[in-house]
């Protein structure tokens, strides 16, 4: 008889689907920082534009980052929480010293593609393993960060 958590997934399927949140949980976070830098240090004629732009970005991170620790909580499992997890765990790099347009839009571009694919690679997990409260949370945000993507790439162009 397989060990079911509290909402009725099997330990083991919790634990694996944790696993990878807390890999995207780390690559979020990182994200973030480096919207976070982007905002702060961007120079230039689209300085008003991306300035802006950079703080509705790493809000939105900062929101879908508690989403993501919630549903590790959610599913028993516990949500990585040091910086030191989040640089080990994360695929996407510290962006240092950017402050140029194209450069920053380019960095956040290639971020936001290593965060979809990531994505992807949960949303079937958890389909598999019957997850439909991971599956309804990633979901949601694949579509918003594909929209996103698009205008990114859109402003590169």
């Amino acid at each position: 008889m397989a060990k079911l958590t509290n909402i009725g997934l099997e330990k083991q399927d919790s634990v694996e689907i944790a696993d990878k949140l807390n890999e995207l949980l780390a690559n979020y976070h990182i994200y973030y920082q480096n919207l976070r830098g982007f905002h702060w240090n961007i120079k230039g004629i689209h300085f008003f534009q991306l300035h802006a732009k950079f703080e509705e970005l790493y809000n939105n991170a900062l929101t879908k980052i508690d989403a993501l620790a919630e549903r590790i909580l959610t599913i028993g499992q516990q949500p990585l929480h040091t910086f030191s997890d989040y640089v080990r765990v994360s695929s996407i790099q510290e962006a240092s010293n950017l402050s140029g347009d194209k450069e920053t839009v380019a960095a956040t571009h290639e971020n936001l593609s290593l965060l979809i694919g990531l994505e992807r690679e949960i949303l079937s997990l958890a389909a598999e393993r019957g997850d439909e409260g991971t599956v309804s949370l990633i979901s949601e945000d694949i579509n918003e960060n594909e929209k996103t993507l698009w205008m990114l790439k859109a402003f590169m162009s």
